[in-house]
């Protein structure tokens, strides 16, 4: 029976035959210089004076013609003599007589399955083989090496990007890196890996990334970086990246990764690829309050971010849901009022809306003393104006909160903007009471309005032991078996839930194991108060909050005081604090997820987690006091 020969060219060569290591003789470079250019030939097969010309011809007829035989001797040894044939004039091997990596990774690139051929990518072709006295050879080789370079840095790169709308950024980091090993002026690799370091936080490595891509393709070639490639870095450097915090704080831990929701963030960045190309949509993100609603559309906000694109996002609180139109005057002032376009609306269109964005009147007063326009008219318009320049994402978190005039508003925006490129994505809560015409909304997505309804629903076991091994990574067999059960039952899969248990378990915490099981059947997170949760996780979040340093313990103490949604000047009234010192503990506390921010101010998270805190960490005179001193100067409490 013969032998299961691989030849792994990918790299420094390595020869297995039967999972074993080949013979040292077979790895002589003229053998191996020989093997690998018969299996890469047409047909595997060449004549002897092509071979001997190749590899010997410094050598006389005599020497040569040996070395040859004597190469096909080892081959028959090794390979078996039914895999390798020879006559008076030809050398070649049999079908099968040995599989090459790289032929791997071409099938699998063949299929666009990325990930498998980029796992074949592990270096240059036959890489640290020279065979300096055979000048064709290596003349082959060379060609070979820009042919399989290429290559893998196409997988590499594939795979980067499919990582990135995975939310798996450290793979997209990884493979994007290694493809810049290949070839440092691989654009497509760098600006995967720029992409994936500023999704990360690390701005300051995307940015020096940016810097060495510059200068290799200068020096190596002469040229500068693609527009597209600047323009990246020009969002990189400017902009937001869905967040006011676009590095990691100093002394942060990485963010954990986006588990168990693949398949809806898929959906997702589909349905905002239809609309750059055309087909306005809506799309609702729906689940119960921490089941991760906010987080998936934030990954979309991220990528939105990074490329060529006006995106707008505002959340509301339920203190909106009594002034009209507060959402699309959020929408304003959170991106579509600066967006490119926006100065093309009509001047009553800008009269009207500027009443909703006090920044947008500020900017754009109006020399027209006509009357404004419906806001809907002209949130219409500027949407449209806006659309004419880039894409445009519209995004809306806790809908269930909107005013009743922005949520009727919508079914007749995204109507409006048909043909354009828009995608409006709302996320609102189940379980909540929300404006009855979201429900029409709903009910028309499919129907009259292009778009796609995503339930996030509570992480299975598989997602939360896949958390668990990333929070826990020392954690091993029946250890991390334990602390899965434990978290799945008492966090009831909730993904907020969850990832505050093991975010605590990896600072110390040690859960009591006599609980009682969680939640009461039959009642959903929306009725259960915090002190109706699970002892294991009230002790989380505020082991969570005694953990955070003193300066941010007290901003976070008294956000938790001063209600829905303040303002860093709040915080500093509040706390007594310098505004640098609010500024950086408000950098750590949104990068920690305990606060979120849009234009308007910063508001929790979770709101869970400020009930919470304001039952165990935060006593009613503190209450007061941060109430109390937040009161602008001048001014009376409403």
């Amino acid at each position: 029976m013969s032998a299961a020969v691989s030849l792994h060219v990918l790299g420094p060569a390595r020869i297995s035959i039967d999972g074993s290591p080949a013979p040292a003789e077979l790895l002589w470079r003229k053998h191996l210089a020989l093997l690998v250019y018969l299996a890469r030939s047409p047909r595997r097969a060449r004549t002897r004076e092509h071979l001997i010309g190749l590899l010997w011809s410094e050598r006389d007829e005599k020497s040569a013609r040996h070395s040859l035989s004597e190469a096909l001797r080892v081959f028959r040894r090794v390979l078996g003599d039914e895999r390798v044939h020879a006559d008076v004039d030809q050398v070649s091997l049999a079908d099968g007589a040995v599989s090459l990596d790289c032929d791997e990774l071409a099938a699998h690139a063949a299929a666009g399955d990325w990930g498998p051929a980029a796992r074949l990518a592990s270096g240059e072709f036959l890489e640290g083989l020279s065979v300096s006295d055979a000048n064709e050879f290596e003349t082959w080789m060379a060609g070979e090496r820009l042919l399989w370079r290429t290559h893998s840095v196409e997988a590499l790169t594939k795979w980067a990007e499919g990582q990135l709308a995975a939310a798996e950024t450290a793979g997209a980091r990884g493979a994007a890196l290694k493809a810049l090993e290949l070839e440092p002026t691989a654009e497509p690799a760098a600006r995967a890996a720029i992409r994936a370091l500023s999704l990360d936080g690390d701005r300051a490595g995307a940015l020096a990334l940016a810097e060495r891509l510059t200068a290799e393709l200068h020096d190596r070639l002469g040229m500068e970086p693609a527009p597209e490639t600047h323009r990246l870095v020009a969002r990189v450097r400017e902009a937001r990246v869905a967040r006011r915090v676009v590095a990691s704080p100093s002394g942060a831990r990485p963010r954990a990764p986006l588990i168990g929701r693949g398949a809806e963030l898929a959906r997702l960045i589909a349905a905002w690829e239809r609309a750059r190309g055309g087909v306005t949509g809506v799309v609702l993100i729906e689940g119960e309050p921490g089941e991760g609603k906010t987080r998936l559309l934030e990954e979309l906000l991220d990528r939105a971010r990074l490329e060529d694109a006006s995106v707008a996002s505002c959340r509301a609180v339920p203190s909106d849901a009594g002034v009209p139109w507060t959402g699309l005057g959020g929408l304003l002032s959170g991106g579509l009022g600066t967006a490119p376009g926006i100065a093309g609306v009509s001047g009553a269109a800008l009269q009207t809306l500027g009443a909703l964005s006090p920044a947008l009147e500020v900017q754009y007063k109006s020399s027209d003393s006509g009357t404004g326009m419906d806001p809907q008219q002209a949130f219409s318009a500027a949407l449209r104006s806006v659309s004419d320049e880039q894409p445009v994402l519209l995004a809306l978190d806790d809908a269930q909160d909107l005013d009743a005039e922005t949520a009727g508003a919508l079914p007749q925006l995204a109507r409006n903007s048909a043909g354009r490129r828009v995608l409006i994505a709302i996320s609102i809560g189940i379980g909540e009471q929300r404006p009855a015409s979201l429900d029409g909304l709903r009910a028309q997505i499919g129907r009259g309005i292009a778009g796609d309804v995503i339930r996030v629903g509570r992480l299975d076991g598989a997602a939360i032991d896949a958390l668990a091994r990333w929070w826990l990574p020392r954690y091993a067999g029946q250890e991390i078996e334990r602390i899965v059960r434990r978290v799945e039952r008492d966090s009831a899969g909730v993904a907020l839930l969850a990832t505050a248990m093991l975010e605590a378990v990896a600072l110390g915490y040690r859960m009591s194991p006599d609980a009682p099981a969680w939640p009461v059947a039959r009642q959903t997170l929306v009725d259960t108060l915090p002190g109706d949760l699970p002892p294991a996780v009230v002790g989380a979040v505020c082991l969570r909050f005694r953990q955070v340093a003193p300066p941010a313990q007290s901003v976070l103490a008294a956000a938790a005081a001063l209600g829905e949604r303040f303002t860093s000047g709040n915080l500093e009234r509040a706390t007594g604090l310098t505004g640098d010192e609010v500024e950086r503990a408000l950098d750590r506390l949104e990068w920690d997820r305990w606060l979120t921010v849009d234009a308007r101010g910063y508001t929790f998270a979770a709101p869970i987690e400020r009930a919470i805190l304001l039952q165990e960490m935060v006593t009613p005179g503190q209450v007061r006091r941060y109430r109390e001193r937040a009161i602008p100067p001048n001014s009376s409490p409403r």
